[in-house]
This record gives structure tokens, sequence and C-alpha cells, in this order.
């Protein structure tokens, strides 16, 4: 290849997973360390694993992370489905914002127009493919036309307060997670005279965010630390045994490191430098992320668009290597784009297990640099590799365009494979390096109005199987995390999937 093809690579991870503790002689405190800072606490605009804990903290949504990991009713305290599948009715609990006033149906009508009427970063869930709530892809279509949304057309969408107590849902077909998908962050609800009150200000300080969970927000320094306190009006108080809650934010390894080693942290992550210093003690553990890695072609780039070109890039990668001479974390080489332990198929099976086709921040600086190197084994590349935030990486260069090879990740926001899958589909807007095949969409479009288990899941595979071997992205690794760990905290929930950490169970 004779252009010089760029790499973006990300110093700070999207989606991190981190955390490190409070006082080791103070069990009514849990202090909480992250890479990152918490963005904002706007479930519309929220985007990143430490705003999701964090407001997670201090909301609940009809649905919830339970104690060993499950989905469990959060302030829904039952719910039905039609015997089509396609309407939902959650009855409310008793609950309360922090501030006395009642949670109530339209709290959620309210903040699911919201997040359309702000054109919000996770509107797209709730359209096809993914909740398939009616009316939600229409009004995806209007915002990608640039066209305003009316009242008429936010009243479209297929959610519905019967009474103060009941919430109606309307789907235009059966979505077998859904469930699991209203525990996610964009699908809590908003007070909407607080919200107004607040105006653009919401969910940008302490102040300015009102809650219904476990814990309220006293105190929020963006990149120093964030305070919160057992909310006594939460409904399940009296299960919360931990009176205090401390993140605190942008902390590297070393020193939440050092800290754990003080007694002032209960959980550390580390990085690979500090892998073999710790590995050996009994607080170490490794835990998975469910973040998978990848480098993503621009296929704008006539040299990226010739799939020769791709197969060396991704044949130049050795991954075990990277995993476990570099890396050293749990990491674990990627075998495909759609991570495991992600989903389990209607037989009991990992969807990994069955797709066996696919590819023989924090990190991201050792994984683009590992990359640059083994790159350089390829005749007649040149590798200029840019170093940026997560912000500008997404906002200004792959969305713009503005780069040849990205090095990004995924979180999953839910547990189906179509959480990475939906990634490739032409139009999806997150599709930065416009890979497109037609059969691909075709069989996607497929998965989404399939409504036998076992035929959707041999169509996600055969989809998985189209975008592997033409290496529309390259799948290189799933994220593994070392961490630090008080031995003495127990039910820290802890999921590679939506909310990263759940502290409503911790105890010390």
């Amino acid at each position: 290849m004779k252009k010089l093809l760029s790499m973006v690579l990300c110093a700070m991870m999207a989606l991190t997973l981190a955390g490190c503790g409070g006082s080791s002689d103070d069990s009514s405190t849990y202090t909480y360390s992250s890479e990152l800072d918490i963005k904002n606490l706007d479930s519309s605009d929220a985007d990143d694993g430490c705003s999701f804990t964090a407001l997670h903290a201090i909301i609940d949504g009809l649905m919830k992370p339970a104690k060993d990991g499950t989905t469990t009713y959060g302030i829904a305290k039952s719910s039905e489905v039609s015997e089509d599948g396609l309407t939902h009715t959650y009855k409310l609990r008793d609950a309360k914002w922090s501030n006395g006033d009642a949670v109530t149906a339209n709290d959620f009508v309210y903040a699911w127009q919201r997040i359309f009427k702000k054109k919000g970063n996770y509107y797209y869930m709730f359209c096809d493919g993914i909740a398939n709530i009616a009316g939600a892809q229409e009004l995806s279509d209007k915002i990608d036309a640039e066209q305003d949304l009316t009242d008429e057309d936010l009243n479209k969408l297929g959610v519905k307060a019967v009474d103060d107590k009941t919430l109606e849902i309307t789907t235009t077909t059966r979505v077998s997670f859904f469930d699991e998908l209203m525990s996610f962050p964009c699908f809590y609800p908003i007070n909407e005279k607080f919200a107004e009150k607040q105006g653009d200000k919401y969910g940008k300080s302490a102040d300015s965010i009102l809650g219904n969970g476990a814990f309220v927000m006293t105190n929020w320094e963006p990149g120093s630390v964030a305070e919160f306190e057992k909310n006594d009006k939460f409904y399940a108080a009296k299960d919360v045994k931990i009176d205090k809650l401390v993140m605190k934010l942008v902390q590297e390894p070393k020193v939440a490191a050092q800290a754990f080693e003080a007694g002032e942290t209960d959980f550390a992550i580390i990085n690979s430098d500090l892998v073999d210093k710790y590995k050996k003690d009994e607080s170490f553990k490794n835990i998975s992320e469910g973040f998978l890695f990848y480098v993503q072609p621009n296929l704008e780039n006539a040299d990226l668009a010739n799939l020769n070109v791709r197969k060396a890039l991704s044949l130049a990668i050795n991954r075990k290597d990277l995993c476990e001479n570099v890396l050293k974390d749990g990491s674990q080489a990627a075998k495909g784009f759609v991570p495991s332990g992600l989903s389990i198929s209607p037989e009991g099976k990992d969807f990994r297990d069955e797709a066996a086709t696919g590819t023989d921040e924090s990190p991201m600086d050792v994984f683009a640099t590992y990359l640059q190197n083994a790159f350089s084994s390829l005749k007649g590349l040149k590798i200029e590799m840019v170093a940026t935030t997560k912000q500008d990486r997404i906002y200004n260069k792959q969305k713009k365009g503005d780069f040849d090879l990205s090095v990004t990740r995924w979180g999953p926001d839910y547990g189906d494979p179509t959480t990475y899958l939906t990634l490739a589909l032409t139009d999806n807007n997150n599709n930065y390096g416009h890979w497109s095949n037609a059969e691909y969409d075709s069989i996607m479009g497929k998965v989404n109005s399939e409504t036998d288990a076992n035929a959707r899941w041999q169509l996600m595979i055969d989809a998985e199987k189209i975008l592997c071997e033409d290496l529309g992205y390259i799948p290189v690794f799933e994220k593994g995390t070392a961490t630090l760990q008080n031995t003495k905290v127990k039910n820290l929930g802890i999921k590679p999937v939506g909310v990263p950490y759940t502290f409503e169970y911790v105890s010390k």
C-alpha cells in the first residue's frame, strides 16, 4: 500500500470497569475508584460505564440487577406479557423519589419521550432490532432526517401510563430479552417537574439530579470525587448495609493500588505493569469486563476496502501473545465479534461456542502500541499513531470519518448477540467504518422479526460468519480486568452487561 494509514487510538477507555473502596476499618463506607470521570447523570446522554455505575447507585428502573447477577424487579413489582408477546404491562410498587414525590408511570413516559426529544445517545435502543417499541423507529428516522419532533410525534411512542401505577409498553415484535433491557439506564424514569426546573443543567451536578434508588448523591467534584449517602426513602432501604458510598474519580492504577495497600480502598483496578507484583496476593482477582476490543477499518479508504489488506492486518496480530504476555489481566483472544459469556442459546450453549467461525483506555495505549509493532511487519505499510481522548476519538474523529484505522471497543448493553451484531448494519450510527453488506443486513432483518428462538439463534450465527469472514471489523481481544478486592467485602455486584457495578447489596 502506498497510502499512509493513520491509527486513531483512545488513551482513555470507552466504558471502563473500575473501582476501589472505602476505608477498610469502616464497615459503613465503601469507596470505589474509577480511571474515568462521570460524564453526567442524565440518562438521555450518559453513555459510559462510570456514569452508568453512578447513575444506578441513585436511580432504579423498572428492572435492575439482582444480587446473583440475574435481572429482578426494581420500580416494577410485577409484569405481564400478552399472549402475542407485543404488550408488556408493568405494575409499579409504592416507590418514592428522594424528595418525597411518588414514582409514577408518567415518569417513564416522560423520560422515554425526552430521550428522543433531546436526540440522546441511546434512543436507537428503543428502535427496531433491539427493544422494538412501537413508533420508535419512525421517531429515529425523523431524527436521522434532521426533522424536528412534535409532541404529536412523541405521543406515538408505544409507552402509556394507564394510571399512576400501571405502565403499558407496545412492541412491534416479540423481544425475548425485554425485561433485561428495562434495567439499562436509558430506560430509567425521570421526575418531570424536577427535570424541567433544572433545564439543561439536569444531571450535571449533585444538586441537579433526583433519584429513587439505594443512595442519594451529596457531592460531585468532576475529576476528583463523588459521594453518596444511603437513601432512607428507598423502597428497600432496610436491605442496604452501607451508609456511605464514595467514588474516587480519574485514578491511575498505580495510585489506586497504593491506596489499597494503605487500607484506604476496597477495590482497585491494576494494569498489566502491576499484575506480576500482586498476582499471588489473596486480594488479587481477574474479572470479565465483557468488552470487545477491535480495530475498525475505514472502508472509504481504497486500500482498506481491499479484503486482502484487511486479512493481512488481522493475521499480523498475535492475539495470544498480546493477552498472555502484554496485558496479563485475564483478557482472552477474540474468536469472533460476539464475546464469550454474553448470551446462552435456547439449548443452553454459549454463542461463542456455537459460532465457531471467527478470527484466528487503560490498555488502549498498550494495545495500540502492540498493533503498531505488529503491523510494521507488513511491507509497504506505514503507521502514524495518533493518541487522543475518548471524546475526541468518537465525536471528532470517528463520526467525521477522520481516520483510517481506529483502535476502539464496545461494551454490551444487554445480554443478546444483537448488542454487537447491530453495530455492523449499514445504517447503524455507530458503523463509523462504513462496512456494508446487503446479505448481512437482510439476515439481521430476519433476526428482528423471527419469533422461533432456535431459528433466530442460527440467523445470528450466520450473520456473524459473514462479518468475520469479510473483516468489516477486526476483533482482537475480550477484555479482562485485574483487580485487588478487599476480602472482607461481600456482594459487590459485577456484571459485564449494562451497569458494571452495583453497590446496593454490598456489606463489609
